[in-house]
């Protein structure tokens, strides 16, 4: 879920901005799809434009960066399945809308594809018959019956590759996710968000802050799956440095703090991915006005240049 602003170092949920090695060397060809030039965008600065993927093509290619940047670039543990194709798939992708930055700058004039971000609305995982995969590490389904005129989006499998992770990479991400939610009248976001690593204890602190600081209303509440949450109270609000723990938030958290999120009390440990998830629960009505009236309330704003 990249949704990051303002002057973070942009990253996706699993991989840490420091890490930076052979992958932009020799970028696959792979990224460089059959791209449709007909297709709407939805946001453009410069040569980098946001739109939603319309082809099977295109959404391979997707799935074949996401593979290059959790698997090759980080450290998570592929299926056989997985690491045969070389590219990062999973039995939601089909019911899910992808959106897509597209660079068109450079030796590629037809453009390549330098991030990605998928989403899953309600009514498509019902039309598919499947749950949210948020719903294998939350249970989120006495949430979504506690608020049941309201319609969800959840958000996941966003990464963008190394030298594409700037303001402006981020900005489109936004803009593109912002125009999705409108068009499709999406009341509460949702998804899973990571720290890197397996042991809590070495994120007390960052955990606990949103613990205390960004706690969802009784009403908004989340466990996790039975026998598989941890405790994000691991230290006292008394005990917590704000200012360090903020700095401690990968960028995609804070930026998700930033923009009004609430974060359940429980995380998951995710040993496939190598991560600590925490679940991001953002209804539309807590947007941060600032974001609202900087990309347009109707989403009609194109994201503008540094």
């Amino acid at each position: 879920m990249t949704i990051l602003l303002e002057q973070d170092t942009p990253r996706h949920a699993d991989i840490s901005a420091r890490r930076r090695p052979r992958l932009h060397k020799a970028l696959p060809l792979p990224f460089k799809a059959p791209l449709n030039a007909n297709a709407p965008a939805l946001g453009r600065i410069g040569a980098l434009e946001t739109r939603l993927a319309r082809s099977k093509t295109e959404i391979r290619t997707a799935q074949a960066l996401r593979y290059e940047v959790f698997y090759c670039e980080g450290s998570a543990n592929p299926k056989a399945s997985v690491r045969l194709r070389r590219r990062d798939t999973d039995r939601w992708d089909r019911a899910c809308d992808h959106l897509l930055v597209i660079d068109r700058d450079g030796e590629h004039e037809d453009g390549r594809i330098v991030g990605t971000y998928r989403f899953l609305t309600g009514e498509h995982a019902g039309r598919a018959g499947i749950d949210f995969y948020t719903q294998g590490e939350f249970d989120i389904a006495p949430l979504m019956t506690r608020q049941p005129d309201l319609h969800f989006m959840e958000l996941g499998r966003s990464c963008v590759l190394p030298q594409w992770r700037t303001k402006r990479t981020v900005e489109l991400l936004w803009q593109g996710c912002w125009a999705y939610v409108l068009n499709n009248k999406v009341d509460v976001m949702i998804g899973c968000a990571s720290f890197e690593g397996t042991d809590p204890g070495k994120l007390a602190e960052p955990l606990s802050f949103l613990y205390h600081h960004a706690a969802p209303e009784a009403n908004w509440q989340v466990r996790a799956r039975a026998g598989r949450g941890v405790s994000m109270n691991l230290l006292g609000a008394e005990d917590i440095n704000p200012k360090r723990a903020l700095h401690a938030l990968p960028p995609l958290i804070k930026g998700y703090l930033r923009l009004g999120a609430w974060f359940a009390g429980e995380a998951v440990i995710d040993r496939q991915f190598a991560t600590t998830d925490v679940l991001v629960v953002l209804p539309v009505s807590r947007l941060n006005p600032r974001y609202v009236s900087y990309y347009g309330a109707d989403a009609g704003r194109r994201a503008a240049a540094e």
